[in-house]
């Protein structure tokens, strides 16, 4: 496990702005201050904290991937911050629990390469608990260093999909030069984790009743990034430490525990209520 060095103090601002900007973040026009407690986050941004969550030698329920040839599919690219048409390697990734979803690759990458990279995420793709997984309809995959994302269909004027009662069907787009660098960082699946989280949960749960409640009845935000962007944000930033407190306990430190218990116990309990899936994850214990 990787040394705890300062549990309030671990990441860099400026360290968090690059990696975290995936998101974008909301313009929330009443601050997170003035939610909760008041108490001031623990940490800058959570996928930092955890990078042992998912490990490369966890189970994974990836099951294999096959080429289906090129078609255009319209795909949203950070690089202009928009959908364009592009005549797609198309793979279809299937799972061992029934899950399939298609991976589109810019044709930048020739045939072999496509493939490679599209193996190469779909197997922690396959990581990801079943709940998230089963609402990702498909993966934008381009080259270059630049912000990942994930949100609901529809939402970038690809083609809409209701999900269902509690959750919407998403997508998640990869840069793949970007994924170098979360591959380094020992970050990669818990940043697919954080977002997956708002392509699925935030269509039905960023504006609940129960969960705005959870907000105010806490102690304060996990994180500052979910503290100034907690429409957008907090649902994603909490749900990768509800993860490793309800699941992964012994991944981390007793003290990284009880933070986390202490300042989100209020919103641990709403993510219970979901009755989350988290094959193919195995629930460990101290």
């Amino acid at each position: 496990m990787r040394k705890i060095i300062s549990l309030k103090t671990r990441i860099m601002p400026l360290v968090l702005m690059y990696l975290l900007s995936a998101c974008g973040g909301d313009s929330d026009s009443i601050s997170g201050k003035d939610i909760g407690g008041g108490q001031t986050p623990p940490f800058y941004g959570t996928i930092f904290i955890a990078p042992d969550l998912i490990k490369d030698s966890d189970p994974t329920s990836y099951a294999g991937l096959t080429y289906t040839g090129q078609d255009v599919r319209s795909m949203y690219d950070r690089r202009g911050d928009t959908t364009k048409e592009y005549n797609a390697h198309l793979f279809v990734a299937t799972f061992d629990d029934g899950i399939k979803m298609e991976i589109q690759v810019n044709p930048e990458f020739e045939q072999t390469s496509a493939m490679n990279q599209a193996e190469k995420y779909s197997r922690v793709i396959g990581q990801l608990p079943f709940t998230l997984r089963k609402h990702i309809k498909f993966v934008f995959m381009h080259d270059g260093n630049y912000d990942w994302s994930g949100d609901r269909i529809g939402s970038e004027g690809v083609y809409d999909s209701s999900g269902d009662a509690n959750f919407s069907d998403g997508w998640l787009l990869i840069h793949t030069q970007r994924g170098e660098e979360y591959i380094a960082e020992g970050i990669l699946a818990e940043t697919l984790i954080h977002e997956a989280v708002h392509a699925v949960f935030e269509k039905f749960h960023a504006e609940n009743v129960q969960w705005k409640l959870a907000q105010q009845q806490d102690i304060g935000f996990i994180s500052t990034y979910a503290q100034q962007h907690h429409t957008r944000e907090d649902l994603a930033e909490s749900f990768v430490t509800y993860l490793a407190v309800r699941y992964k306990p012994d991944r981390i430190s007793e003290e990284l525990h009880q933070i986390i218990s202490e300042t989100i116990a209020h919103r641990i309990n709403y993510f219970d209520t979901l009755n989350v899936e988290i094959y193919p994850m195995v629930m460990s214990s101290k």
